[in-house]
């Protein structure tokens, strides 16, 4: 049997020279594929107020049903007329005039009635316009909006109701991408070049990430054409911020790592085979636990915590194969001349230093008790401000600024404060319309009710509660709603429309938090466990994780309310965060722990193990996690405060992550516990040999 014959010096040398190029050779191909279907994804991306509902809620069904009634869903307005000197005769025929223009462009659902207010200075006209013949809510109130421009000088007009709302909110999410892609890259330019000092070298990580957020898209449109599954604006938003943010992570740690081993090795790409050792390990790690963390929010009821697992997903891992394939061939292929002022040349050593992760180090290693002890009482402390947060967000105050919708319903508020201007929908099998239509107008809270329409079996009844829309009071009728057309046998009675839709996504967020928080856990636990051989350490990691969502969200409730001025917390922020800020947080983490793992590996003793990771990585991670936290901040200059709210609570939280947590309180917790850190893995039972005569730190 004839034996293989070993790869000769020459050719493992023309090997590693071929490889890059075939690499690069791939990504153009990829990229020649992927960016004409970029374009695609903005088509099948959906807003609709579907997918941001709980999957199994009375009002989703209510919702979906009427969409398949004839004619539609319908698009729901009120126009609304004020002048506080009172309405003149002028005001009111230019009111009905305007009226019947919508009325030759659009079927509405029922000649509406003008509605006066007591004090006779605002008048309001619903309007149901069907389906069938409108647009787009967007486009019909936009249409509408230019009707009835045309008016009395003085004469205060607003269009408004649910169909205004959701016009102005697709107004605020129009362009969102192209805002957050040139921010990001503006935000992560800056930073890189401040961080390398090259004229060339920050450019090459941003060519890599971009290639990563091109492609993420493409395969995000392919998942959409292969499982239909939903995309909306928000996922695809925070999947180019995670992409951005992740991706230069990665390339940091990498290129760190890189220019270590270039002094160590004379070839470039045998430099880099070594930086993917070392570092490939935590970064294919660290894009798991991402992975999986998001993920786990497929369990989510809500659709749009759903939606965005798969989505963010997919861009995490396109950002981890761009940042470990394209970006290194690049390198190789440039040389270390890339690095220029700063060569790394081959067979120096940097001059030692003792900086400020060292002195960290010192700190943490001498007095960890008092360092661990004071930190958790910061970090604890902090986190007592989610005492403070707001309730919950009301669709209203949704907008950082005060769009016409919001205006109107303010108007609308003032003007006729004995009835909700926002009625509650109700959906019952038509044979049990009037035993439903007289049950409703009995229940306490309901100001007045009457029928809608009646097709293909279903009566659909619009309910007018006594108190504010979205408010404590609404929210009790809408229950006592639900419990009492339950007992009507046969009716099938649900209950929906714009309050209803807003308490089940409420509702509903806090059950999902109960089931995916868990499961992040879980799922990051297990991936750390599996990184580190260790049981113990993990744990140390995901407690200091959650030690930072609570206290990132405690910050959040210091200043949503006394500083930005926010009326309400989203319900889906504090979900949101926790498994951003478990899965990237632990980022850190692993970056820290694992290097620590590998010195220890190597012969150091514990706490020279832990100095020696904290001085090769704590200068990447510093960096790394203010570009991760600059990206994230990207999404508080969005005009939408759930945007704001979660930008603000995942920046914080990382950058606490990065300068109190992962320098100060793992290390001194690593320090108390020693080699113990490790159990019960094979280096929590071996002997602590002496340290290396050459030195701890390897550069």
């Amino acid at each position: 049997m004839r034996t293989s014959e070993p790869t000769s010096p020459r050719r493992g040398a023309l090997l590693r020279r071929a490889v890059p190029w075939f690499v690069l050779a791939f990504w153009v191909i990829v990229l020649l594929v992927a960016v004409p279907v970029v374009g695609k994804l903005g088509d099948a991306t959906t807003d609709s107020e579907i997918d941001y509902l709980p999957a199994s809620a009375q009002s989703t069904q209510v919702a979906e049903i009427q969409q398949e009634l004839p004619g539609g869903g319908t698009t729901d307005m009120f126009l609304v007329y004020q002048r506080d000197s009172g309405l003149s005769r002028a005001d009111r025929d230019a009111a009905e005039d305007h009226v019947a223009e919508i009325a030759a462009h659009y079927s509405i659902n029922g000649m509406p009635e003008g509605n006066v207010s007591d004090d006779e200075t605002t008048l309001m006209y619903p309007l149901a316009i069907d389906a069938d013949e409108a647009g787009g809510e967007g486009e019909d109130v936009e249409l509408v909006r230019e009707l009835v421009a045309d008016h009395p000088d003085g004469l205060l007009v607003q269009v408004t109701g649910p169909a205004g709302l959701e016009a102005d909110m697709d107004e605020a999410f129009e362009g969102i991408d192209e805002t957050l892609v040139m921010a990001t890259m503006l935000v992560v330019t800056v930073l890189l070049i401040l961080t390398y000092r090259s004229p060339f070298l920050w450019l090459l990580p941003l060519v890599a990430v971009g290639a990563a957020a091109v492609t993420s898209m493409a395969g995000v449109y392919a998942l959409v054409r292969a499982f239909d599954i939903t995309v909306s604006t928000m996922s695809s938003s925070i999947m180019i911020v995670l992409v951005f943010g992740v991706g230069t992570d990665y390339a940091l740690l990498l290129v760190a790592r890189y220019r270590e081993e270039l002094r160590r090795h004379h070839a470039p790409a045998d430099a880099m085979i070594a930086a993917l050792r070392g570092t490939g390990p935590a970064i294919l790690t660290s894009a798991g636990t991402v992975a999986a963390g998001l993920l786990c929010m497929i369990a989510a009821d809500l659709n749009s915590s759903s939606g965005l697992g798969p989505v963010g997903a997919v861009g995490v891992v396109c950002a981890l194969v761009a940042m470990t394939t394209l970006l290194p061939a690049i390198l190789v292929l440039l040389g270390r001349g890339v690095f220029w002022p700063l060569v790394p040349v081959h067979g120096t050593t940097p001059r030692e230093r003792r900086g400020f992760y060292s002195r960290v180090g010192a700190l943490v290693t001498g007095r960890p008790i008092t360092v661990l002890a004071a930190g958790a009482m910061l970090v604890g402390s902090v986190a007592l401000g989610a005492l403070n947060l707001p309730g919950d967000l009301r669709s209203e105050d949704s907008f950082t600024d005060r769009p016409e919708s919001v205006a109107g319903m303010e108007t609308l508020a003032a003007a006729f404060p004995e009835q909700s201007s926002q009625p509650i929908t109700v959906l019952a099998d038509a044979s049990h319309s009037e035993e439903v239509l007289t049950s409703v107008r009995g229940t306490d809270g309901v100001a007045d009710a009457e029928m809608r329409r009646s097709a293909d079996g279903w009566a659909e009844i619009s309910a007018f509660p006594v108190d504010e829309a979205e408010s404590a009071g609404e929210a009790a009728t809408i229950e006592l709603l639900r419990a009492e057309l339950a007992t009507i046998d046969g009716a099938g009675a649900l209950v929906g429309g714009e309050s209803a839709q807003h308490l089940d996504v409420a509702a509903t967020a806090s059950s999902d938090r109960a089931l995916v928080i868990p499961l992040a856990l879980v799922a990051v636990f297990v991936l750390l466990a599996l990184l580190l051989r260790s049981l113990l350490a993990p744990l140390v990691l995901v407690a200091a994780v959650v030690a930072v969502w609570g206290a990132a969200i405690g910050l959040g409730g210091l200043v949503f309310g006394p500083v930005f001025g926010f009326e309400g917390t989203d319900p889906e922020v504090p979900m949101l965060s926790f498994v951003f800020l478990v899965a990237l947080g632990v980022d850190y983490g692993i970056f820290l722990m694992h290097r620590t793992r590998e010195e220890a590996l190597r012969g150091a003793p514990a706490p020279a193990a832990l100095v020696s990771s904290l001085k090769a990585t704590g200068t990447v991670i510093a960096s790394a996690g203010i570009v991760l936290a600059a990206t994230f901040s990207v999404l508080t200059v969005l005009p939408l405060v759930m945007m704001v709210e979660l930008g603000f609570v995942i920046a914080v939280g990382v950058l606490l992550d990065t300068f109190l947590v992962r320098a100060y309180l793992v290390p001194a917790a690593a320090a108390l516990l020693g080699t113990r850190i490790w159990w019960p893995g094979r280096l929590s039972k071996a002997p602590q040999p002496a340290p290396e005569p050459v030195g701890l730190v390897r550069r």
